[in-house]
């Protein structure tokens, strides 16, 4: 009897939540979309796209709305649920059977856990494909030259190499008067020019070719002679000609206005078109370009900008810097072969073995003597201007070496944190469902109001309060302000407590969003107040 009675409720609950979230989040859906798209409203007004090209654009960037669509949802449509449950007295039922609230937001927990896992597969696998669609379109129709349109009395030459003039369009669309075409495409200037009294223009072939029907005009040609001269040569003079016609028709190429697809690859190397496996690859590419170029540049450079003191030098090389020369020296170790294994016979056979010599390190008495009293009659001499001069330049050029190693490493940890907060993001915005829902489940039940009203409100201070902590912390993980598991997960976390709160008020059935709740609160502090006076008067 029991199970039954809970089936019953979880299906009431359950039903309660389904409705509303789908059409919230059709609905903020399509208003983040209507705000995403303005932005590009210049770039595709104007370009006579058709239908299925805006349908598809609409469609990826849809998809890519995604990510932030789901938690407001969540959060929406849970405080519409127990908003609408508190209001009707359906809790207060539920709760006069034994069953505890924490019991009677299970189904919907499970739902939106089960949310969470499809928010994360669309954000790993269809998000970044479709940004990668609607980012590459949306960059062709930028490039692409907006629609055909003769204006009065100005020169159009969106055509390559024409240029043409209609002083007088007539309300049809297609009837013209007093036109004027410049042909450019013998790239001599300004030498064919047609003039018509009026015509007619109209797009043929699927609009490839724009066709011109022309009536009572002039053709005008100036173009070179065509004869020789004495010696062979080409005659410097110009010929002209002119052309009446009743009727004529010029066909021109559309071809440069139709949509040319980029290829995608240019666009893949985006953080926001990579899934999590991608990204892991290209912060360990990005990784290993730090440690194989620029570490190695510095450990190999390093004796050669000092000269002297290096030597002797007590500082101990960073960690990552030792275990990387580590693997340097003994990447030349394996690399070099002793010197007796390079024995190669002679012509006659015979093996010529090279004469051992000394080692450098065992040296003669007197050659040290040698070396150490000139070394020290070098160091006792005055210094000079030049040799000030050359250590001066020799310092500018080590600082400038070092200050390059160090922004080409800057650079380098700037994009692995670019990389490192979008593998983040993908985690952190799906987890937001479950801490959304943790906020609107509880908040509804304390608020105890249902439809449009309160719910909303409550869920744009909130979703707003959860866009600037992401923005924040996004902000302050790419300037390495903080780390960047701590910038991305801060919004989740810190709402996540507050969703804990608000669950403990509403498992007392506190009243938080009543004026008696805060009256009563009022009264037990002035009460607590008195006493404490009364307490600390003096007793005369």
């Amino acid at each position: 009897m029991y199970s039954l009675r809970m089936k019953k409720i979880d299906k009431l609950i359950i039903s309660s939540f389904i409705g509303p979230f789908v059409l919230t989040f059709l609905v903020v859906v399509f208003i983040l979309l209507t705000q995403h798209m303005l932005k590009y409203f210049d770039d595709i007004i104007g370009k006579d796209l058709g239908w299925d090209v805006l349908g598809t654009l609409l469609f990826y960037f849809a998809i890519f709305m995604t990510p932030v669509a789901l938690p407001l949802a969540v959060l929406l449509s849970s405080l519409i649920a127990f908003g609408n449950l508190g209001e009707h007295f359906e809790l207060t039922a539920v709760k006069s059977l034994g069953i505890s609230l924490v019991r009677s937001l299970l189904p919907i927990f499970v739902f939106v856990v089960a949310l969470t896992g499809a928010a994360f597969y669309a954000n790993n696998n269809l998000v970044p494909k479709a940004a990668l669609e609607a980012y590459s379109l949306l960059y062709d129709i930028k490039q692409k030259k907006p629609a055909l349109d003769l204006r009065e009395g100005a020169f159009y030459n969106a055509i390559p190499d024409i240029s043409i003039k209609v002083n007088k369009k007539l309300p049809d669309g297609q009837s013209l008067k007093n036109i004027i075409i410049y042909d450019h495409r013998n790239r001599v200037g300004n030498r064919e020019v047609t003039i018509a009294d009026s015509g007619k223009m109209y797009t043929i072939l699927n609009d490839q070719f724009l066709k011109l029907e022309l009536f009572s005009g002039y053709n005008y040609n100036e173009g070179s002679a065509q004869g020789k001269d004495a010696m062979g040569m080409p005659d410097a003079g110009q010929t002209m000609s002119k052309m009446k016609f009743d009727k004529t028709q010029i066909v021109f190429d559309l071809s440069s206005f139709g949509l040319n697809r980029t290829d995608k690859k240019w666009f893949q190397g985006n953080r926001i078109m990579r899934n999590l496996n991608e990204l892991e690859r290209d912060m360990d590419s990005i990784g290993r370009n730090v440690m194989n170029q620029e570490l190695s540049r510095f450990i190999t450079t390093r004796n050669n900008m000092f000269n002297y003191h290096h030597k002797f030098d007590t500082l101990q090389l960073p960690g990552v810097l030792q275990r990387h020369k580590a693997i340097l020296d003994s990447a030349a170790k394996k690399g070099s072969e002793p010197a007796t294994s390079k024995l190669m016979p002679t012509k006659d056979g015979r093996v010529k073995v090279p004469l051992k010599m000394e080692s450098p390190v065992i040296a003669d008495d007197s050659i040290r003597a040698i070396v150490t009293a000139r070394s020290d009659s070098l160091f006792a001499s005055p210094v000079t201007k030049a040799e000030i001069s050359t250590a001066l330049n020799h310092v500018r050029m080590i600082k400038s070496q070092i200050v390059n190693y160090s922004s080409q490493i800057e650079t380098y940890e700037s994009e692995y944190r670019v990389f490192q907060i979008q593998w983040h993001k993908i985690l952190a915005n799906s987890m937001a469902c479950i801490v959304m829902f943790l906020i609107g489940a509880p908040l509804g039940a304390i608020i105890k109001r249902g439809g449009l009203g309160v719910p909303v409100l409550a869920s744009i201070i909130f979703f707003i309060f959860y866009y600037i902590m992401s923005m924040m912390g996004d902000k302050w993980a790419r300037q390495g302000a903080i780390s960047v598991p701590m910038g991305i997960w801060m919004a989740d976390a810190i709402l996540f407590v507050i969703g804990l709160l608000f669950l403990r008020q509403a498992r007392v059935d506190a009243r938080l969003f009543e004026a008696d709740f805060y009256r009563v609160v009022w009264d037990k502090l002035k009460v607590w107040l008195t006493s404490k006076k009364q307490i600390s008067k003096p007793v005369t």
